[in-house]
């Protein structure tokens, strides 16, 4: 990966609907090399897909939680059906596996307090393997979605 290709993606991190022949000028390349490049990156998985970035108010999402969880056990079949589990969770955003404690970090999106209580009372609260389940509430997004510098 050189330079132009470092561009490519930079440009297409601010704003994945751009034209080939727009990211070909950005760039400042031709249209042919742009897009022998492009498909480069799609199919070495550099680029692995393309989405639109919703804002959670304007959806009714906004009221956000951290949640961490401590595993009674990490075990070959206890971590991929705890795994298994948190992918079934649609309000689960984001999942992270740690090393140290707590073991999992998941950020999650509800529409409210009450919303999120029937996600912890139904759902979090019976995820396999959990020794402890603790969450804090967000107060304010400062960075999301940023960008990876290239």
């Amino acid at each position: 990966m050189d330079a132009i290709d470092r561009r490519i993606l930079a440009e297409l991190q601010q704003d994945g609907r751009l034209s080939l022949t727009e990211l070909a000028e950005r760039v400042q390349l031709s249209m042919s090399p742009t897009h022998r490049r492009l498909r480069a990156l799609e199919e070495s998985g550099a680029i692995t897909g393309y989405r639109a970035v919703i804002d959670p108010d304007t959806v009714g999402l906004g009221f956000t939680a951290l949640v961490f969880v401590t595993m009674e056990q990490t075990d070959r079949s206890t971590v991929p059906a705890f795994d298994a589990a948190v992918a079934e969770i649609p309000e689960v955003i984001q999942a992270l596996r740690l090393f140290g404690d707590p073991d999992y970090l998941l950020r999650v999106a509800v529409r409210d307090l009450p919303a999120y209580q029937r996600l912890w009372d139904e759902k979090l609260s019976a995820l396999p393997g959990t020794r402890r389940v603790a969450s804090t509430l967000v107060m304010k997004t400062i960075v999301d979605d940023r960008p990876l510098p290239v």
